[in-house]
């Protein structure tokens, strides 16, 4: 049973989807080491077992949209923390049913499972994306969403379908809305790489850093480790919320900041490549952290810098790893 949020032993039961995933392998091991018993529900489409590989975790492998496999990964749990999703924007333009169909759609099956499993809380992961081309800085909740992509449509649904289930069917739910994590098992091998394992790939290569457009867009950057510490916390505490709650912490860098930043953590200079902008991507993103901190106060987030090194380190070793 959980005391509190003080990092005493748990022994909760919860339910990670898309647990192999990058934020999901990480979080995994959090609550794992916490004292918590976990189930990884993961159809490895973008996930890959070595990433949960001994880990301890009870493994179903299977998709969202298959009830059946849901209701075997629920039953008895305490907490679902759900993360499987179609990611990316350029991915969600070139098949926009199928990034509704794992995003919208899977997370109104897991809904409906939870209700069917004994009521567990219900964690979800939105999207920065979703504010679109509302201009404002810093995003707050309260801004009126304005997507511009259908994976940014899909991820709308995918808060407001939790908060409807709350208002509805009283079950406990909390939207999180993620701003461009990084750190280590997000990988680069794949067409639609986030930016900072793309960067990192490529200057450890030795290539030039692909920058679409300008490279003076910006991002909320947010280190893993802030991540899952507050999705651990929000587990354990059984947070809920009525609206869906920003997951950064009002920090702002352009790509070519971040160029600046990789460059002071490697002690060389980069070269860039300059791409044509991409359709669907948001020119500017910073959080408004108020209702963040009014929940999670305690939590002191890792500085871009710091969690570069990490992320670098992690790569190093992962590059290492790989067969000769």
């Amino acid at each position: 049973m959980a005391d509190g949020i003080d990092g005493s032993v748990w022994n909760m039961q919860i339910v990670v989807t898309g647990g192999a995933g990058f934020i999901g392998s990480n979080l995994v091991r959090k609550f794992i080491s916490q004292g918590d018993q976990v189930t990884v529900v993961d159809n490895f489409s973008t996930g890959t077992i070595r990433n949960i590989e001994g880990t301890g975790a009870r493994i179903v492998e299977g998709s969202i949209l298959d009830p059946s496999v849901l209701d075997a990964a629920l039953e008895g749990s305490d907490c679902v923390v759900h993360l499987a999703a179609r990611p990316s924007v350029p991915k969600s333009i070139l098949d926009p049913m199928a990034s509704h169909e794992a995003n919208a759609t899977g997370t109104l099956q897991v809904l409906e499972s939870a209700r069917r499993c004994g009521r567990p809380q219900v964690i979800v992961a939105s999207s920065s994306s979703v504010y679109g081309s509302n201009p404002v800085i810093p995003k707050s909740e309260d801004l009126m969403p304005m997507p511009i992509s259908p994976y940014a449509v899909s991820k709308l649904a995918t808060e407001s379908y939790a908060i409807s289930y709350k208002k509805c069917f009283n079950l406990d739910t909390l939207a999180f809305r993620f701003f461009n994590v990084y750190g280590p098992f997000q990988r680069a091998d794949h067409d639609y790489a986030a930016v900072i394992p793309a960067f990192l790939s490529a200057a450890l290569a030795g290539r030039p850093l692909p920058v679409y457009g300008d490279g003076l867009q910006t991002r909320d950057f947010t280190y893993v480790g802030t991540v899952v510490e507050i999705l651990s916390m929000a587990a354990h505490g059984r947070v809920s919320a009525d609206g869906p709650v920003n997951l950064a912490f009002g920090t702002r860098a352009s790509l070519l900041d971040l160029v600046g930043e990789i460059e002071r953590a490697l002690g060389r200079s980069l070269e860039c490549l300059h791409l044509e902008s991409r359709p669907g991507d948001v020119r500017d993103s910073q959080a408004d952290q108020t209702r963040l901190i009014e929940l999670f106060g305690m939590v002191q987030p890792t500085s871009l810098s710091v969690g570069l090194e990490e992320t670098i380190e992690w790569f190093r070793q992962d590059l290492s790893q790989e067969p000769k």
